[in-house]
This record gives C-alpha cells, sequence and structure tokens, in this order.
C-alpha cells in the first residue's frame, strides 16, 4: 500500500513521522458515496479531513505532547472503489483495516457515508471480540433496508446488528428515526441516548458518564458528524436541529479514559464539505487529533 507524504497527508508530517514503520497510527481514507438520500458530497469529505488537518497544531495543551511524534502517524492512500459499490466496496475498506490491524497499527477510517463504518467495525471485532460500539449519531441508523437497499447509510447499524451483540452498542445524540427503528431499540436492548432525554435530564446531570457506565473495557467509536448541531456543523448530508456542541463531546471522551476504558479504533463520517465555509473541515479533523489524543 502506497503512504502519503507531507503535501498529503495528515497533520502535514515529515517522513520520519509518517512512514508506514515508524507509525503506530494508520489513518484510512474511504471516499464512498453510494446511497446519499438528501445533500451529497460525502465523497470528498476524507481529502478535506486531510486538507484541513495541515492546520491543526501537533501540540495539545490538555495532554502537554505532540502525539504524532511520539506514535507517528501514516496516511494511506485512499481507497479506489473503481465503481465498487456495496458488498465489494465494504470488503476493500474490511481487507485493508484488517491488514493493518494484524500489524498493530491503531486505525483510524474516514468517510465517505456512514455506510462505509460496518467494515472497519467487523475488521476490529474480529480482533477485539469483547469490545463495545460508541456511535456519535443523529440518527439511529436500525432501518432494514432505506430507498430499496441493504446497504444504505441509513442502515449502517442494522447490519453491524446481524454480527455485533445489540446491548454491547450505545448509541448518543440520537434525535431522528422511524417507529421501525424505535421499536428494534426496545427489543433488542441497545443503549440509545435520544438528545431529547439528554437536554430533559432523564439521564441526570452527568449524562456522559451514564453513557460511559454502558461501554466495555474496549471501545470502538463511530462518528457520524450529524451528531453535532447544525450551528457548528452544517456540512452533512442529514444534518438535524438540537445538535451537540464540541466541548459536551469531549468531555465525554475524557470521561471514557477517566474510567480506565481502552479506545480501540474509530472512524469519523458524513463530511460533506461546501465551498467557501471551512470551519466544519476543521473542527472533523480537531476532532479527529483530540480523539486520537484521548485514546492514547
Amino acid at each position: 500500500m502506497k503512504i502519503l507524504d507531507i503535501e498529503d497527508n495528515f497533520l502535514a508530517l515529515e517522513n520520519d513521522n509518517s512512514n508506514f514503520d515508524n507509525s503506530k497510527v494508520a489513518i484510512v481514507s474511504a471516499p464512498y458515496e453510494h446511497t446519499v438520500s438528501y445533500g451529497g458530497g460525502t465523497k470528498y469529505g476524507p481529502e478535506a479531513i486531510i486538507k484541513a488537518s495541515q492546520f491543526v497544531e501537533f501540540y495539545d495543551e490538555e495532554f502537554d505532547r505532540e502525539l504524532c511524534f511520539e506514535q507517528g502517524i501514516c496516511t494511506i492512500e485512499p481507497l479506489d472503489f473503481g465503481g465498487k459499490a456495496n458488498k465489494d466496496a465494504l470488503d476493500m475498506i474490511y481487507n485493508q483495516v484488517k491488514e493493518l490491524l494484524a500489524k498493530d497499527k491503531f486505525v483510524i477510517t474516514l468517510g465517505g457515508e456512514h455506510t462505509i463504518s460496518s467494515a472497519p467495525i467487523k475488521a476490529h471485532h474480529e480482533k477485539y471480540p469483547n469490545m463495545s460500539i460508541l456511535q456519535f449519531d443523529a440518527h439511529s441508523d436500525f432501518r432494514d433496508t432505506y430507498e430499496g437497499s441493504k446497504y444504505s447509510h441509513a442502515s449502517i447499524m442494522a447490519r453491524v446488528a446481524e454480527f455485533f451483540p445489540n446491548d454491547k452498542i450505545t448509541q448518543v445524540g440520537i434525535r431522528a428515526q422511524c417507529i421501525e427503528e424505535a421499536n428494534f431499540i426496545k427489543e433488542n436492548k441497545v443503549n440509545t441516548f435520544y438528545a431529547n432525554a439528554i437536554r430533559r435530564g432523564v439521564h441526570g446531570q452527568d449524562w456522559q458518564q451514564s453513557v460511559v457506565d454502558t461501554l466495555s473495557d474496549e471501545v470502538y467509536i463511530t462518528f457520524d458528524v450529524d451528531y453535532f448541531d447544525p450551528s457548528i456543523m452544517p456540512a452533512t448530508g442529514t444534518p438535524e436541529p438540537d445538535g451537540f456542541l464540541y466541548h459536551e463531546t469531549l468531555d465525554l471522551l475524557r470521561k471514557i479514559k477517566a474510567a480506565g476504558k481502552r479506545v480501540i479504533g474509530f472512524d469519523v463520517v458524513e463530511l460533506a464539505p461546501m465551498e467557501g465555509l471551512s470551519h466544519p473541515d476543521i473542527l472533523t479533523a480537531s476532532l479527529i487529533y483530540k480523539m486520537l489524543n484521548i485514546a492514547y
């Protein structure tokens, strides 16, 4: 696999800190877009994230370190799906992530539409059978099919639920779904933290800790950026009102670390860059680097 150099890699790192052998972290770009249902452009998400990351500072004052130099981050050449879709495209992502995990890399997968996430989740689950999933999202994504496709971005968690223990899935920020999804969540004991319940105090003042308490010791995160409020994240295909802000999200991630749980990998999806509007891209790139700092 080809490794990108300073002009095209995450954080614009020199070769000593971004070559494959010296890097403990690997970035996989999956610019896949096949089933978007409202706004498009997610296939441009990975490239926009990497470009924006080149303006993110190396130093994190919270942890007093430059993690990118301590661990090394290599950026893999973006996957070329060549017209492949659905299972064929997901198999490409799965094979690359599985190969990287076999070489003991910490893998971050960038989408693309949310459909891509089942592939890295499957690969991680095979290596970490006791892991739980933490899904940041405005939508529960448990539709069995949407617009005639079982591989829709609206069906990603339904596909995951076919091979993953449903009671080890935790969702946070959900505020848009159909009644069939709501029933599935109840019947299969999915840990779903609805936005309205969080806002009304149903989970107590420390709702972030309530989320953490549902997780196992090893946590995989799938992060759909439409989880955020449209005021800070307008650049996504299906924005929903009453979303979440950056600081309260980091508070949740910090509590995962404080609880002694280990983040084993993550994906970030559904950024649809908007021409002339850079802040969603830099927010997403900053989030990824902060998540990586917290994970380590």
